[in-house]
């Protein structure tokens, strides 16, 4: 069973001075990227810039020291944007603390009940499509700042529909200023990237927005023109607690808890494959848990697990919690120094950095091609997920879309079962049996029985070879059907082992599987004449390409 226990303790029984320095650098540089993120995501989350870092520094610290993960680096997220902006126009920043604090309660609990498992439950379609709807509603919410919009006094603007329709109503508003300072901070954030992938894009983007408006004295809206700027360290809020503001929360706060664990173990899955480790799933629950009452208790928003921070800090050398820990030092440093001078970035400059924060969550790509290459019943689950959560919000995209997704599974699997009469024969008279075959050298054989479906999905990545393994050949003749999530788990499966160059052979594939294949492009990928309609047909092949390759 999983340990409680927190990968920080695991890892300072091997700690090395050298891996300390690279930690600290890790830290640093996450820090400088993290500081215009944090701002920005607070101003989308209706709070003040200084919020933003209070919650990278409180709950970024102890998720880093209590969490599950090696490299995980926590703070607020474009996830929580929408969600959060909405409690606190609708219920003040109370309202928020509360849910924020019932969700760590939610997230603590559910670790002690070894929960961390459970994500997988929650089909790869309705993330795909959530994650789109909130990086949709970003962008939107952020039109006003980028265009420099001007809304007349007592316009509603929570819902997204709400900002939609006041920015149309208030198009001829526009600020030219505004829209060139954003312009040129998006054109930065798009090519300096190619330039230098040391210095955050955002930073580089900040300084010249700053320059700009300050040198030519644009007409142009700065944070500090909006907000109070405070450099003040984070200090403990107690909220006003009852019974019924409790109840009223309570959905809130499911919501907050379940975003937040499907992103941050999403984030530590991704971390796990780029540093060839294993997080610890329920640890990495509490410790989100955890954060989120810190960070709500000392002024912050919710958090979770960051993938773009924590893939730069894996870049530059960090492998253990320390580096997180370094981050969280290293923002309280620059509150104290830096923060009075945010007064002067441009709000253009922030919504440009939103946009292109928008657009790397969106995973276009990713939902072009389930669009493309999946069954119809995963399309309508994907697409109805999107639009629920562009048009209402996350609570009601996440409920229809399981809902539904339950529904199409259950007739997908009706539609495609099959009953047979048994027939009784010994395994020598079994012309279609393995256990007389004989399997060439360096090739295993695996044999799939069953649907492949979004809960059985990651058995497939538990496959493992041998050192010597040279082809890996799948038994696919139990298998009656295949959805997304599963193809997308065969996909990476393939990735996986033809790096290491091991050749994959499919015996047997049946009709839908080899639809959904084909129309996914995996049949190509693959090579067409690696699909073997039998078992000795797959045999004989990975037999001639040993001869022909000389494998002993």
């Amino acid at each position: 069973m999983e340990k409680l226990k927190p990968k920080l303790f695991s890892v300072m029984k091997t700690y090395t001075k050298q891996q300390f320095v690279k930690d600290v650098v890790a830290g640093i540089i996450v820090a400088i990227i993290a500081l215009p993120l944090s701002i920005a995501l607070a101003l989308a989350s209706g709070v003040g810039p200084e919020q933003g870092i209070y919650t990278a520094i409180i709950a970024g610290f102890l998720i880093s020291f209590f969490g599950g993960s090696r490299v995980q680096i926590a703070g607020p997220t474009a996830a929580f944007a929408t969600i959060v902006a909405g409690i606190v126009a609708q219920k003040g920043m109370n309202g928020l603390i509360i849910a924020t604090i019932l969700a760590g309660i939610i997230l603590i609990v559910m670790g002690f009940l070894r929960l961390g498992n459970l994500i997988k439950y929650i089909p790869f379609t309705i993330t795909t499509g959530f994650t789109a709807g909130i990086a949709v509603t970003i962008v939107i919410g952020q039109i006003k700042d980028f265009l420099g919009l001007a809304y007349p006094e007592g316009t509603v603007t929570i819902e997204t529909m709400e900002k939609v329709d006041a920015a149309i109503k208030n198009i001829t508003t526009i600020n030219w200023q505004a829209l060139i300072i954003g312009s040129i901070c998006l054109a930065i954030l798009i090519i300096w990237p190619y330039i230098n992938k040391t210095i955050p894009g955002s930073l580089i983007a900040v300084i010249v927005g700053i320059l700009i408006v300050k040198l030519l004295n644009l007409n142009v809206n700065t944070i500090g023109d909006l907000y109070e700027i405070s450099n003040k360290l984070p200090q403990i809020q107690m909220p006003e607690i009852s019974f019924g503001v409790v109840q009223e929360m309570l959905p809130d706060a499911f919501t907050i808890a379940i975003l937040a664990a499907i992103e941050s173990l999403l984030s530590c899955v991704v971390a796990d494959s780029m540093i060839n480790s294993k997080h610890r799933s329920n640890m990495e629950l509490i410790a989100q848990g955890i954060g989120n009452i810190g960070a709500a208790l000392f002024g912050g928003i919710p958090a979770t697990g960051a993938i773009a921070r924590t893939a730069a800090n894996i870049k530059n050398g960090g492998r253990t919690p320390i580096a997180g820990m370094v981050h969280a030092v290293t923002l309280v440093l620059i509150l104290v120094v830096l923060m009075p001078y945010a007064a002067l970035i441009p709000m253009p400059c922030i919504a440009a950095i939103l946009f292109m924060v928008a657009y790397n969550m969106c995973g276009w790509r990713t939902f072009v091609n389930l669009c493309k290459s999946s069954p119809k019943s995963d399309i309508i689950v994907l697409v109805t997920t999107f639009v629920l959560t562009v048009v209402f919000d996350l609570v009601a995209a996440i409920e229809v879309g399981i809902l539904l997704a339950a529904i199409l599974f259950m007739k997908r699997m009706s539609d495609v079962m099959e009953v047979e009469g048994w027939k009784y024969v010994d395994d020598e008279e079994d012309p279609d049996s393995i256990t007389l075959r004989e399997v060439p050298p360096h090739t295993l054989v695996y044999e799939i029985s069953g649907p492949m479906f979004f809960a059985a999905a990651d058995k497939i990545l538990n496959i493992s070879v041998k050192d010597d393994t040279q082809f890996l050949i799948l038994r696919m003749r139990s298998v009656s059907a295949i959805d997304a999530t599963a193809m997308h788990s065969l996909e990476q499966l393939y990735e996986k082992y033809s790096n290491k160059n091991i050749q994959m052979i499919l015996s047997h594939v049946n009709e839908q599987p080899k639809a959904v294949m084909d129309k996914a492009g995996f049949t190509k990928v693959v090579g067409v004449e690696n699909f073997c309609t039998h078992i000795d047909e797959a045999l004989e092949l990975a037999r001639k390409r040993c001869k022909e390759a000389k494998i002993k």
